[in-house]
Protein backbone atom coordinates (compact mmCIF):
# COMPACT_ATOMS: atom_id res chain seq x y z
CA UNK A 1 0.00 0.00 0.00
CA UNK A 2 1.01 3.79 -0.34
CA UNK A 3 0.33 4.63 3.19
CA UNK A 4 -0.02 8.51 5.05
CA UNK A 5 1.84 8.15 8.68
CA UNK A 6 1.13 11.21 10.70
CA UNK A 7 3.58 11.11 13.98
CA UNK A 8 6.48 9.79 11.71
CA UNK A 9 9.11 10.92 14.29
CA UNK A 10 7.83 10.00 17.19
CA UNK A 11 8.27 6.83 19.58
CA UNK A 12 5.70 4.80 18.08
CA UNK A 13 5.55 6.54 14.59
CA UNK A 14 9.47 5.92 13.90
CA UNK A 15 9.05 2.61 14.26
CA UNK A 16 5.89 2.10 12.65
CA UNK A 17 7.60 3.65 9.22
CA UNK A 18 10.31 1.11 9.64
CA UNK A 19 8.62 -1.63 9.63
CA UNK A 20 6.06 -1.12 7.56
CA UNK A 21 8.79 -0.20 4.84
CA UNK A 22 10.61 -3.22 5.80
CA UNK A 23 6.94 -5.21 4.54
CA UNK A 24 7.19 -3.72 1.12
CA UNK A 25 4.71 -0.85 1.50
CA UNK A 26 5.25 2.89 0.46
CA UNK A 27 4.90 4.97 3.73
CA UNK A 28 4.80 8.91 3.45
CA UNK A 29 6.01 10.48 7.13
CA UNK A 30 3.65 13.80 7.61
CA UNK A 31 5.09 15.79 11.16
CA UNK A 32 6.49 18.81 11.94
CA UNK A 33 9.57 17.34 13.09
CA UNK A 34 11.56 15.09 10.33
CA UNK A 35 14.06 15.58 7.65
CA UNK A 36 13.90 16.56 3.85
CA UNK A 37 14.10 14.15 1.28
CA UNK A 38 12.32 10.73 0.03
CA UNK A 39 9.26 10.19 2.48
CA UNK A 40 8.99 12.79 4.05
CA UNK A 41 6.76 15.77 3.86
CA UNK A 42 6.72 18.50 6.84
CA UNK A 43 2.89 19.54 7.47
CA UNK A 44 1.36 21.33 10.63
CA UNK A 45 -1.67 18.61 11.25
CA UNK A 46 -4.29 21.80 12.86
CA UNK A 47 -3.92 23.42 9.56
CA UNK A 48 -6.39 22.01 7.38
CA UNK A 49 -5.27 22.96 4.08
CA UNK A 50 -1.73 21.77 4.89
CA UNK A 51 -3.39 18.34 5.96
CA UNK A 52 -6.00 18.61 2.68
CA UNK A 53 -3.20 18.92 0.47
CA UNK A 54 -0.43 16.68 1.78
CA UNK A 55 -3.30 14.17 1.16
CA UNK A 56 -4.04 14.73 -2.26
CA UNK A 57 -0.25 14.12 -3.24
CA UNK A 58 2.63 16.55 -2.66
CA UNK A 59 4.43 17.35 -6.12
CA UNK A 60 2.00 15.36 -8.07
CA UNK A 61 2.98 12.42 -6.34
CA UNK A 62 0.40 9.49 -6.42
CA UNK A 63 -2.65 8.78 -4.55
CA UNK A 64 -2.86 7.17 -0.97
CA UNK A 65 -4.70 4.07 -0.34
CA UNK A 66 -4.41 4.13 3.22
CA UNK A 67 -3.95 6.93 6.25
CA UNK A 68 -2.22 5.86 9.97
CA UNK A 69 -2.85 8.91 12.07
CA UNK A 70 -0.41 8.92 14.86
CA UNK A 71 0.41 12.35 15.73
CA UNK A 72 -0.67 13.85 18.68
CA UNK A 73 0.95 15.24 21.80
CA UNK A 74 1.04 12.18 23.52
CA UNK A 75 -0.62 11.97 26.67
CA UNK A 76 -1.74 14.56 29.60
CA UNK A 77 0.16 16.96 31.51
CA UNK A 78 2.96 17.46 28.65
CA UNK A 79 0.94 21.00 27.44
CA UNK A 80 -1.73 22.83 29.31
CA UNK A 81 -5.08 20.90 28.95
CA UNK A 82 -6.36 23.43 26.28
CA UNK A 83 -3.54 23.03 23.84
CA UNK A 84 -3.92 19.39 24.36
CA UNK A 85 -7.63 19.50 23.33
CA UNK A 86 -7.22 22.11 20.36
CA UNK A 87 -3.86 20.29 19.15
CA UNK A 88 -4.84 16.56 18.96
CA UNK A 89 -9.37 17.21 18.45
CA UNK A 90 -8.56 19.74 15.51
CA UNK A 91 -5.38 17.43 13.95
CA UNK A 92 -7.23 14.52 13.95
CA UNK A 93 -10.80 16.17 12.48
CA UNK A 94 -8.44 17.67 9.81
CA UNK A 95 -6.96 14.07 8.91
CA UNK A 96 -10.43 12.30 9.24
CA UNK A 97 -11.64 14.65 7.26
CA UNK A 98 -8.73 15.22 4.43
CA UNK A 99 -8.77 11.66 4.38
CA UNK A 100 -12.20 10.81 3.14
CA UNK A 101 -12.61 14.16 1.23
CA UNK A 102 -9.62 12.68 -1.10
CA UNK A 103 -11.05 9.34 -1.16
CA UNK A 104 -9.06 7.24 0.87
CA UNK A 105 -11.59 4.83 2.58
CA UNK A 106 -8.71 2.99 5.19
CA UNK A 107 -7.49 5.03 8.35
CA UNK A 108 -6.03 3.27 11.22
CA UNK A 109 -5.15 5.85 13.88
CA UNK A 110 -4.27 5.87 17.98
CA UNK A 111 -6.38 6.19 20.24
CA UNK A 112 -5.46 5.27 23.90
CA UNK A 113 -6.18 3.14 26.66
CA UNK A 114 -6.82 6.13 28.62
CA UNK A 115 -10.41 5.80 27.73
CA UNK A 116 -10.60 2.86 29.76
CA UNK A 117 -10.41 4.91 33.17
CA UNK A 118 -6.63 5.80 33.83
CA UNK A 119 -5.00 6.43 35.88
CA UNK A 120 -7.46 4.11 37.99
CA UNK A 121 -7.89 6.68 40.68
CA UNK A 122 -11.58 4.96 40.47
CA UNK A 123 -11.35 1.03 40.61
CA UNK A 124 -12.23 -0.56 36.82
CA UNK A 125 -15.38 -2.01 36.67
CA UNK A 126 -13.37 -5.32 36.93
CA UNK A 127 -10.10 -7.00 35.97
CA UNK A 128 -9.00 -7.29 33.24
CA UNK A 129 -10.25 -4.81 31.50
CA UNK A 130 -11.77 -5.12 27.54
CA UNK A 131 -13.46 -2.89 25.33
CA UNK A 132 -16.96 -4.12 26.35
CA UNK A 133 -17.75 -1.44 28.89
CA UNK A 134 -17.98 2.74 27.99
CA UNK A 135 -15.16 5.03 27.94
CA UNK A 136 -14.39 6.66 31.56
CA UNK A 137 -12.20 9.42 30.55
CA UNK A 138 -10.41 10.88 33.69
CA UNK A 139 -8.02 13.68 31.43
CA UNK A 140 -8.50 15.77 28.63
CA UNK A 141 -6.35 13.89 26.77
CA UNK A 142 -8.46 11.24 26.97
CA UNK A 143 -11.79 13.15 26.92
CA UNK A 144 -10.06 13.79 23.28
CA UNK A 145 -9.26 10.09 22.60
CA UNK A 146 -12.89 9.46 23.33
CA UNK A 147 -14.65 11.85 21.21
CA UNK A 148 -12.03 10.88 18.48
CA UNK A 149 -13.64 7.69 18.49
CA UNK A 150 -17.30 8.97 18.20
CA UNK A 151 -16.30 11.08 15.54
CA UNK A 152 -14.75 7.96 14.07
CA UNK A 153 -18.27 6.34 14.64
CA UNK A 154 -20.27 9.03 12.83
CA UNK A 155 -18.11 9.23 9.62
CA UNK A 156 -18.24 5.29 8.85
CA UNK A 157 -21.99 5.68 9.22
CA UNK A 158 -22.44 8.49 7.14
CA UNK A 159 -19.47 6.39 4.33
CA UNK A 160 -20.28 2.72 4.75
CA UNK A 161 -17.50 1.79 2.55
CA UNK A 162 -14.97 3.76 4.80
CA UNK A 163 -13.06 1.67 7.50
CA UNK A 164 -11.34 3.26 10.61
CA UNK A 165 -9.82 1.35 13.32
CA UNK A 166 -8.69 2.88 16.72
CA UNK A 167 -6.29 1.08 18.49
CA UNK A 168 -5.83 2.06 22.27
CA UNK A 169 -2.35 1.00 22.89
CA UNK A 170 -1.18 0.89 25.97
CA UNK A 171 2.36 2.52 27.33
CA UNK A 172 4.46 2.38 24.67
CA UNK A 173 8.09 1.03 25.26
CA UNK A 174 11.89 0.58 23.45
CA UNK A 175 13.73 -2.06 24.25
CA UNK A 176 16.08 0.30 25.82
CA UNK A 177 13.05 1.48 28.43
CA UNK A 178 12.92 -2.37 29.93
CA UNK A 179 16.20 -1.52 31.91
CA UNK A 180 13.96 0.34 34.90
CA UNK A 181 11.39 -1.84 34.69
CA UNK A 182 12.86 -3.99 37.65
CA UNK A 183 12.31 -1.22 39.95
CA UNK A 184 8.63 -1.29 39.93
CA UNK A 185 8.37 -4.29 41.72
CA UNK A 186 9.42 -2.38 44.64
CA UNK A 187 5.68 -0.83 45.18
CA UNK A 188 2.65 -1.91 43.37
CA UNK A 189 1.28 1.24 43.30
CA UNK A 190 3.63 3.10 40.98
CA UNK A 191 2.27 1.49 37.85
CA UNK A 192 -1.33 0.43 39.08
CA UNK A 193 -2.33 3.35 36.53
CA UNK A 194 -2.41 1.10 33.85
CA UNK A 195 -2.83 -1.69 35.72
CA UNK A 196 0.80 -2.74 34.68
CA UNK A 197 0.50 -2.30 31.26
CA UNK A 198 2.65 -1.71 28.24
CA UNK A 199 3.36 -2.38 24.47
CA UNK A 200 7.00 -2.60 22.59
CA UNK A 201 6.71 -0.10 19.55
CA UNK A 202 7.50 -3.17 17.34
CA UNK A 203 4.41 -4.85 18.72
CA UNK A 204 2.58 -1.65 18.39
CA UNK A 205 3.35 -1.41 14.73
CA UNK A 206 2.76 -5.09 14.06
CA UNK A 207 -1.07 -3.89 15.41
CA UNK A 208 -1.16 -1.47 12.83
CA UNK A 209 -0.04 -3.84 9.86
CA UNK A 210 -2.30 -6.09 11.13
CA UNK A 211 -5.29 -3.64 11.22
CA UNK A 212 -4.38 -2.52 7.35
CA UNK A 213 -4.47 -5.39 6.44
CA UNK A 214 -7.61 -7.06 7.95
CA UNK A 215 -10.28 -4.47 9.27
CA UNK A 216 -13.58 -4.45 6.91
CA UNK A 217 -15.46 -1.70 6.66
CA UNK A 218 -16.82 0.33 9.61
CA UNK A 219 -15.43 1.38 13.13
CA UNK A 220 -14.03 -0.65 16.21
CA UNK A 221 -11.57 0.08 18.55
CA UNK A 222 -9.07 -2.72 19.94
CA UNK A 223 -6.67 -2.31 23.15
CA UNK A 224 -3.13 -3.32 21.86
CA UNK A 225 -0.46 -3.84 25.27
CA UNK A 226 1.95 -6.44 25.90
CA UNK A 227 1.04 -9.98 26.40
CA UNK A 228 2.54 -9.94 29.91
CA UNK A 229 2.53 -7.08 32.50
CA UNK A 230 5.81 -4.90 33.66
CA UNK A 231 5.77 -7.02 37.21
CA UNK A 232 7.94 -9.79 38.49
CA UNK A 233 5.68 -9.74 40.98
CA UNK A 234 1.99 -12.09 40.44
CA UNK A 235 -0.85 -10.73 39.17
CA UNK A 236 -3.15 -12.17 42.35
CA UNK A 237 -0.72 -10.39 44.78
CA UNK A 238 -0.92 -7.00 42.63
CA UNK A 239 -4.62 -7.20 42.66
CA UNK A 240 -5.10 -8.03 46.10
CA UNK A 241 -3.11 -5.43 47.08
CA UNK A 242 -4.05 -2.49 44.92
CA UNK A 243 -7.74 -3.22 43.63
CA UNK A 244 -9.51 -6.00 46.58
CA UNK A 245 -12.36 -5.19 45.55
CA UNK A 246 -12.75 -5.17 42.13
CA UNK A 247 -14.56 -8.03 40.43
CA UNK A 248 -12.46 -10.46 38.48
CA UNK A 249 -12.98 -12.34 35.45
CA UNK A 250 -11.57 -15.67 34.58
CA UNK A 251 -8.17 -16.65 35.23
CA UNK A 252 -5.57 -13.60 35.70
CA UNK A 253 -2.49 -16.11 34.95
CA UNK A 254 1.06 -15.60 36.57
CA UNK A 255 2.01 -12.57 34.18
CA UNK A 256 -0.85 -12.05 31.76
CA UNK A 257 -1.63 -8.44 30.61
CA UNK A 258 -3.96 -7.21 33.00
CA UNK A 259 -5.62 -5.05 29.56
CA UNK A 260 -7.15 -8.13 27.89
CA UNK A 261 -5.84 -8.36 24.19
CA UNK A 262 -8.48 -11.09 23.03
CA UNK A 263 -10.19 -9.48 20.92
CA UNK A 264 -7.50 -7.57 18.87
CA UNK A 265 -6.44 -11.51 18.38
CA UNK A 266 -9.29 -12.55 17.75
CA UNK A 267 -10.45 -9.80 14.92
CA UNK A 268 -6.75 -8.36 13.87
CA UNK A 269 -4.31 -11.82 14.41
CA UNK A 270 -2.85 -9.43 16.57
CA UNK A 271 0.05 -12.09 18.02
CA UNK A 272 2.70 -9.80 20.35
CA UNK A 273 6.00 -11.09 20.29
CA UNK A 274 8.37 -8.91 23.04
CA UNK A 275 8.43 -9.36 26.04
CA UNK A 276 11.02 -7.35 28.39
CA UNK A 277 11.48 -10.30 30.47
CA UNK A 278 13.60 -11.79 27.54
CA UNK A 279 14.87 -8.51 26.51
CA UNK A 280 15.54 -6.21 29.34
Amino acid sequence: MRIALTGSSGKLGSVVARQLRELGHDVVGLDVVGQRGDGFVRVELTDYGQVADALAGVDRSPRFDAVVHLGAIPAPGILPDAATFHNNMTSTFNVFWAAVRTGIRRIVYASSETVLGLPFDVPPPYIPVDEEYAPRPESVYSIVKTLEEQLARELVRWHPDLSITALRFSNVMWPEDYAEFPTFDADATLRKWNLWGYIDARDGSQAVERALEVAPPGFDNFIIAAADTVMSRRNAELVAEVFPQTPVHGDLGEHDTMLSIHKARRLLGFDPQHTWRTEA
